[in-house]
């Protein structure tokens, strides 16, 4: 591995450790930190020397790079940013990098067209989009849904390179439910996005069976490079096939659903589906429309139905009729007083 790019896998793992206000990080605890890093990347010990992580922390605190990081020494053994909110990935990128990018996506958009690429027409508009802006410092012309305050998002890269290189993961988990955190023994596979949410699937280690972890409910990540990564061939467009959402049940809970949609909602639901297996079974003369479904009764789905409120009503199955009565019902009463 080029030596410049031993260097950026340190730049960014010590950004990473002094990001981490709850661990206090001395300057062996940086040096093992990119040992472990470099470890990962080239599947070899790489010594790294506390000279080299030296000069790392003042090439960072320099202009040299950009960064200017706020790096400072308290109790005169330990790192940290005196900026806690500081990180290099917040760095703006220079005219020349946003020149390459710029080349990059009008060669990328000469492919746009073909089968390969076919899903990736609105990623072009949105990457070229975000480079206007920051050229021009002009108004985005594309809005996206977006949730600032959205956490775990920190966590996305590190998950993503752990699929990618077969790393098991020690995942610190806490649920809305839980008082405090508890580590999950992770094999992970692939990542899910619903509902401007992310989400990671895999198999805990030792159990056959696939869990769901939201990422904004993850405290911290580790590694155990001791364990053997175990691999599977899921393909996640059939592992959801049948799914609204990220909640997978079992076979029993795989039903035909079928909605009736008011006259004044018929053509939004036509135009953007519920689900790839919605197929209109009737158009009545009121205006109103008959779908039917085939999906797992799930949380998101009585989601989905709720937020239409009024415009929708379950024909069948019978007990997702049920549910839906009540919790209208149950909704009704706190206006009823």
């Amino acid at each position: 591995m080029a030596q410049n790019k031993n260097a950026l896998i340190r730049y960014k793992t010590i950004n990473k450790c002094l990001q981490n206000n709850f661990k206090a990080w001395t300057l062996d605890g940086l040096i093992d930190a990119c040992s472990q890093a470099l470890y990962e990347y080239e599947g070899r010990t790489v010594n790294v020397s506390k000279r080299t992580v030296q000069l790392d922390i003042q090439l960072m605190r320099s202009d040299k790079l950009g960064y200017n990081a706020p790096i400072e020494v308290y109790e005169k053994k330990f790192y940290r940013y005196s900026d806690p909110n500081f990180s290099i990935t917040n760095i703006p990128i220079s005219e020349t990098d946003m020149k390459v990018l710029s080349e990059t996506i009008a060669i990328l958009k000469q492919f746009q067209d073909f089968s390969l690429f076919g899903e990736l027409k609105g990623l072009f508009n949105k990457l070229e989009d975000k480079i206007y802006t920051e050229k021009t410092n002009k108004f985005s012309i594309i809005h996206l849904d977006k949730n600032e305050d959205l956490k775990g998002l920190e966590f996305l890269d590190e998950i993503y390179q752990a699929v990618l290189k077969e790393v098991v993961l020690l995942i610190s988990y806490k649920p809305f439910k839980s008082k405090h955190p508890s580590i999950i023994v992770l094999h992970p596979y692939f990542l899910k996005e619903f509902n401007n949410r992310w989400f990671v699937v895999g198999k805990p280690h030792a159990e056959d069976r696939l869990l769901t972890l939201a990422l904004d409910r993850i405290v911290a990540i580790d590694y155990n490079f001791n364990l053997k990564y175990q691999p599977n061939d899921i393909n996640p467009d059939d592992y959801y096939k049948n799914t609204i959402g990220v909640t997978v049940l079992d076979h029993h809970n795989l039903k035909h659903v079928r909605l009736k949609i008011d006259r004044k909602n018929a053509p939004y639901v036509l135009t953007k589906p519920f689900h790839n297996s919605q197929t209109v079974l009737s158009e009545n003369p009121d205006g109103s429309v008959v779908i039917e479904l085939f999906v797992h009764i799930n949380f998101e789905l009585e989601r989905l139905i709720l937020g239409f409120g009024e415009a929708v009503e379950v024909l069948s199955p019978k007990q997702l009729r049920r549910n839906i009565f009540k919790k209208l019902n149950s909704a009704l009463s706190h206006y009823n007083n």
